[in-house]
Formats: structure tokens, C-alpha cells, sequence
């Protein structure tokens, strides 16, 4: 989330390039699903720019999105492990 909001959105705010920008007219379940998707995908295409500057291949382990994929599950991991299973919809 962090890549797209910091490097994309407020680079692009309330343009047709930013996907975190709900369009004029546009109902919650038309930009949920473009957000939800158009973030992601920015988010890789800016990590896949910043790593390629530094000669890295975009499924490195300093890839900023994977980082925080890993560190996701693992919270959730030991979350569950932690608390059980029950306590995931609280996370």
C-alpha cells in the first residue's frame, strides 16, 4: 500500500493515471475493484522501475512489495499460531 499511495497516488492525485482516485460519477463498486487492482499493479511497475535502476531483477529480496508480503503473512502466521485461528478476521 505504502509504494502506490507515497510514489504513485500523490504523484498523480486526482488524475486518470491514478487508480486510488474515484472518477467523477463513479459508484464505491466501480472504483473498489479498480483501485483494489490498479494499485497493485502500480505499486509493481514502480518497485520494477527502482530495482531495474539499481541493475536488481524485480523478484529481488529488496523488492518493497514482496518485503511487506512476507511480513504480512508472517504477522498473520504467528497471529494465528499465537491466538488461533479465531482471531484472523480481528487482524
Amino acid at each position: 500500500f505504502y509504494i502506490e499511495h507515497n510514489r504513485g497516488h500523490h504523484v498523480r492525485v486526482a488524475t486518470p493515471e491514478d487508480p486510488a482516485s474515484a472518477r467523477y460519477g463513479e459508484t464505491f463498486w466501480e472504483f473498489l475493484p479498480r483501485c483494489v487492482i490498479g494499485s497493485v499493479a502500480s505499486a509493481w511497475a514502480i518497485e520494477k522501475r527502482r530495482l531495474a535502476r539499481q541493475n536488481k531483477p524485480v523478484w529481488h529480496w529488496s523488492n518493497d512489495n514482496l518485503q511487506a508480503w512476507v511480513l504480512s503473512a508472517l504477522v498473520f502466521g504467528a497471529m494465528s499460531a499465537w491466538l488461533g485461528w479465531i482471531a484472523l478476521p480481528f487482524m
